[in-house]
């Protein structure tokens, strides 16, 4: 069993554009190289979890997603950083489906698929929902961003959640966590 890092995609990886598809607004985050080669580099696999409702909403196909996907994790990847696996969840808030986070569906097949201990890995995410993921999967711990970068208006995180002013700072409170 390995421990894993799960990102959120859109407003913590990649600038969230409200409902990110087009491959041109592919726009990495601040501190997302250094934190993610950071985490790697402490022996942390990663792997994002992302809510893609525009999908279900027929907003974007689920082309427009793999097309957006495949760029990100071109730019990670020319910049030395292996995403493992991305799970998404592409139906409606009102499907009542398990994968829609917070609920923790795709953080079980991440455990089942790839080995994940969820009890040794993290959370990192821009939203109340990411911590609570966490929470429900039984994860080690979260880390929240404000969402986009901003520091201004960024809200406080929930129970037992670290907070941290971007992906950079957020892989050092994992690792200082670690130690």
């Amino acid at each position: 069993m390995s421990r894993f890092v799960f990102l959120d995609r859109d407003g913590t990886l990649v600038r969230d554009a409200g409902y990110t598809h087009r491959v041109e607004d592919c726009e990495l985050l601040p501190g997302v190289v250094d934190g993610l080669r950071r985490l790697a580099q402490a022996g942390y696999r990663l792997a994002i979890v992302t809510n893609q409702s525009g999908i279900g909403r027929g907003y974007f196909r689920s082309a427009d997603f793999e097309a957006f996907q495949r760029r990100l994790l071109q730019d990670l990847a020319r910049a030395g950083i292996s995403i493992e696996a991305t799970y998404h969840c592409p139906h409606r808030p009102d499907a009542g489906c398990d994968c829609r986070t917070p609920e923790p569906g795709l953080l079980f097949r991440a455990r089942d698929e790839l080995g994940a201990d969820l009890a040794r890995s993290w959370v990192i995410g821009d939203s109340e929902r990411d911590i609570e993921l966490a929470r429900r999967a039984g994860c080690a711990g979260a880390v929240r961003v404000p969402k986009n970068g901003a520091a201004e208006g960024a809200e406080t995180p929930g129970t037992g959640a670290h907070s941290a002013p971007d992906l950079a700072a957020a892989a050092a409170k994992i690792l200082e966590r670690e130690r």
